[in-house]
């Protein structure tokens, strides 16, 4: 994969190449290399080619065309944005619009003008490439197509263009629940023999805590005395500029603004959370951040140990959504428990109800219609 926010890579043959674009009055874009054995031998030389290019040629820019209008050639536009969105995004997320581009865009965009994007050939090309793509790769690529096409706009005043996106009907993926028979097992087993980590994992149950939500919690962060649990940080595993890791743990503010959130704590969880407190920075790994990756391995383990069909560790949130519903929580406050932008996130996403809660829905509508006639049906 090359290096973030470079056009650097490690090719098949164990060679390092950097490329870099130039643009000449003669002949217009051209795509050059420089190559070395080591990243850093490569980065060096792309630097010195560019500043070196730079001093031979002023103007960098594309050429214009007949009618005084600047040609814009799409990679460059997405590079560039993808350096804008840089300092204002999350780095989770830039990165992932970066591997986007790399993976997805960067050899179909090569050598095409942005103002194709408006042509029919070039969005059906773009329907092509993403048929085989999972929805939520085919998202995150019309993401980083939308948010170039809005940064030319509203920077070099193109035409806005409309991106056509065709979705293939399929079959929605049900999210996994436990029922109620499998939480009072994990429960049962998680009360047994209990410890920090046990007791996260009964918090998350509780409050519909992400994973790197409790795995980022620190002791500051819950208020024993007004039983309130504040949610400042989450934690994540990306991919870092260093020659010798690929990836670091990160800490930073949750997923989205709405996710910074105080969840009440009811007594029980308090009691428990007081049993194990220690003079640590965080809850479940002392003085650093848990790995996510950690924990949803013990996570695992724990199912395991306490007869449980395994689960990803998100299945405790939907539970606990679900749980909240049927006890007649009501939706805006679940939706802001969970960290949602909107109520309707939680009723698409998160909530799902039970086969018994729609056959009692179905029993009390049944008991309507017989006091209607004035019999029971």
């Amino acid at each position: 994969m090359p290096r973030r926010g470079e056009n650097i890579r490690k090719r098949a043959d164990g060679r390092w190449e950097g490329r870099y674009v130039i643009y000449l009055p003669e002949k217009g874009k051209q795509q050059c290399s420089v190559y070395g054995k080591t990243y850093g031998e490569v980065k060096k030389k792309r630097s010195e080619a560019i500043e070196a290019i730079n001093g031979r040629i002023p103007d960098q820019t594309p050429q214009k065309n007949l009618a005084g209008k600047k040609e814009i050639w799409f990679d460059d536009v997405v590079r560039e944005w993808l350096l804008s969105i840089e300092q204002t995004k999350k780095p989770a997320t830039y990165i992932k619009y970066n591997c986007i581009f790399e993976t997805y865009l960067e050899d179909i965009l090569a050598d095409r003008l942005l103002r194709e994007a408006a042509t029919d050939d070039f969005q059906n090309m773009l329907i092509m490439r993403t048929a085989d793509c999972s929805e939520s790769i085919k998202k995150s690529i019309y993401s980083v197509i939308s948010g170039a096409l809005n940064y030319s706009s509203e920077n070099y005043h193109t035409l806005p263009v409309r991106l056509k996106r065709k979705s293939i009907p399929g079959f929605k993926r049900k999210l996994d629940i436990y029922t109620q028979a499998e939480q009072s097992t994990l429960l049962r087993y998680l009360y047994t023999d209990m410890d920090i980590k046990k007791t996260g994992i009964i918090l998350c149950l509780s409050t519909g805590l992400r994973l790197g939500e409790i795995c980022a919690l620190k002791w500051q962060d819950i208020d024993f005395q007004n039983k309130i649990l504040t949610v400042n940080h989450t934690v994540q595993r990306i991919y870092v500029d260093d020659q010798i890791k690929k990836t670091a743990l990160h800490e930073g503010q949750p997923k989205t603004f709405c996710s910074q959130r105080d969840i009440p704590l009811s007594d029980e969880i308090l009691l428990l959370l007081l049993k194990f407190k220690q003079n640590d920075t965080y809850v479940l790994n002392r003085k650093k951040p848990l790995e996510p990756r950690t924990y949803q391995y013990q996570f695992q383990r724990y199912q395991k140990e306490a007869g449980v069909t395994c689960r990803n560790f998100h299945v405790l949130r939907h539970t606990f959504a679900t749980n909240c519903i049927g006890s007649g929580v009501d939706v805006k406050s679940l939706s802001e428990i969970l960290g949602h932008s909107n109520v309707q996130i939680t009723l698409n996403k998160y909530v799902h109800p039970t086969l018994d809660t729609k056959r009692q829905h179905m029993n009390n509508i049944s008991s309507i219609y017989g006091q209607i006639v004035g019999q029971n049906i």
